[in-house]
């Protein structure tokens, strides 16, 4: 049977996946006697399963010519075409809303974003809000699998960093086009489901138990394993579990942190555990230096406050710090007294940069990456050495000499793309007749795929339902960009991916 899948393109695969999906709303929906949601997913189910089968059928033997062009073609099609068959029945579940709206919340969905138009979740039924859930959660395992899959053996999606050597990208690149991309995602997908699915239904019965009812425990477990930061609820400030559900969500964010936490066995460049590594040391480094300086800094012009204040202000400083370095964007319960507790705004411009540093390289999350982040700041501490010892000679091995020479450079090169990204972007939206600072925000939202960054960042919440279409339709675009990264669009410009 794996057999078959595998000679079949993964595009198919996809589809049939994602018609697969549709049955969970439709049988929660069944469940809570709401009939026509549940029709609309169980029609669009067989409609799209029935043309998958025939797709392929169509399709089954045919060798492409090109597989590592295929791989990536796949990986753009998904995030962009698939929203349009997953937008069907979310779009037929509820009157009133455009089929454009529906598409941009599926591919904000996917791309584990997290952006809505709906500023109300009670403007969505109940299965609703889990079917963008479920569709986040998919999202982020396939980027699981993709990282391993496709951008692994291409050296791409911050893999570069470690294989920087003159000539290795193209000898990987060759070794990758010599193997199907179905059978690749199909043999990474059987190893890491087990791991996702277990990790999710762990986090939902701690939620559970913390006090939060069934759905939303298991939105947020989603979501939370995804980064995409889902609510039916409108974020844990409304969540019955309170700080108990923080503690469970704040350890599984690790995961978002480093792919040594998850994937240890699966990539090639990792020999080591999760403590030693780098991403995952340098992302706690992150987290405490942070939300220390948020303590600090507001503690310093407030002497008069409690312990309970205090403590309630670190807390509030640490989870949401953790949430928005790994482009979640949950805020905590105590937030607002981190943020508030001396009468000082939030900091906005805190928030933005911990998303665009983003997770780890092959998680979740989105953003430059620790890795990248890594890979600079050790260029910058050897350079520093370099003036004051100008005779040093640089130890740690060839492959720290690697990162600091060859992976910073290739690091510096994806940071302006990525920054030129943004200022692409706010070009764009400007032009659409935003103001200059809710352009900022929407882009760096967009492109680190960390939709909620909208709500809290400004001085005054952005909400995407009073956007213009065209502003919408280049924020889903820069979603993609984002969650692809622009190396990806850049390798498909190789020329050697098009000569025959």
């Amino acid at each position: 049977m794996s057999g078959r899948l595998a000679r079949l393109p993964l595009i198919v695969l996809l589809m049939g996946a994602g018609a697969l999906a549709m049955l969970v709303p439709a049988a929660h929906a069944f469940g809570r006697v709401d009939h026509q949601t549940s029709r609309q997913f169980l029609y669009a189910a067989i409609l799209f399963g029935i043309v998958t089968a025939l797709i392929a059928i169509a399709s089954a033997g045919r060798e492409p010519r090109d597989l590592a062009r295929r791989q990536l073609l796949t990986l753009v099609g998904a995030f962009s075409l698939l929203p349009l068959m997953l937008a069907v029945p979310f779009h037929s579940a509820q009157a009133g809303v455009g089929f454009f709206d529906s598409w941009f919340e599926m591919v904000s969905s996917l791309t584990t974003t997290g952006a809505t138009i709906y500023d109300r979740p009670a403007l969505l039924n109940p299965s609703l809000h889990l079917w963008r859930a479920e569709v986040g959660w998919l999202g982020g395992f396939l980027m699981w699998v993709a990282a391993l899959a496709v951008f692994m053996p291409l050296t791409i999606g911050g893999f570069e960093v470690l294989s920087a050597e003159k000539g290795s990208l193209s000898a990987v690149t060759a070794s990758a086009t010599s193997q199907g991309s179905s059978a690749r995602v199909i043999h990474f997908a059987a190893r890491l489901a087990p791991l996702y699915v277990a990790l999710t239904g762990a986090l939902w019965l701690l939620l559970i138990l913390a006090g939060d009812t069934p759905l939303v425990a298991l939105c947020h477990a989603m979501s939370t394993l995804a980064t995409s930061g889902i609510s039916p609820i409108g974020g844990l400030q409304y969540d019955q579990a309170g700080r108990t559900g923080e503690i469970a969500i704040l350890i599984f964010l690790m995961f978002a942190l480093s792919r040594a936490t998850f994937s240890r066995g699966l990539s090639l460049d990792l020999h080591r555990g999760f403590w030693a590594d780098e991403e995952f040391r340098l992302g706690l480094a992150i987290i405490g230096a942070v939300a220390l300086f948020l303590f600090v800094r507001h503690f310093l012009t407030n002497f008069d406050a409690t312990a309970t204040e205090a403590a309630r202000a670190i807390w509030g400083g640490v989870f949401t710090v953790a949430s928005f370095l790994t482009t979640t964007g949950f805020e905590s319960v105590d937030w607002i007294n981190t943020s508030t507790w001396a009468g000082l705004k939030a900091p906005g411009l805190v928030l933005i940069g911990l998303s665009i540093i983003g997770g780890g390289v092959a998680t979740t999350a989105g953003g430059v990456k620790l890795l990248r982040i890594y890979a600079l700041a050790r260029h910058g501490q050897a350079e520093l050495d370099f003036l004051a010892y100008p005779s040093i000679v640089s130890g740690s091995g060839a492959d720290a000499r690697r990162i600091r020479r060859q992976g910073a450079f290739v690091a510096w090169v994806f940071f302006m793309l990525f920054a030129l990204s943004i200022c692409a972007i706010m070009l764009a939206l400007t032009l659409t007749g935003l103001q200059f600072e809710t352009a900022a925000v929407l882009a760096s939202a967009a492109l680190s795929n960390t939709g909620p960054l909208a709500e809290v960042a400004g001085e005054i919440p952005v909400l995407y339902d009073g956007l213009p279409d065209i502003a919408k339709l280049i924020l889903a675009g820069a979603m993609i960009l984002g969650r692809l990264e622009m190396l990806v669009i850049i390798s498909l410009m190789n020329p050697d991916f098009w000569r025959s």
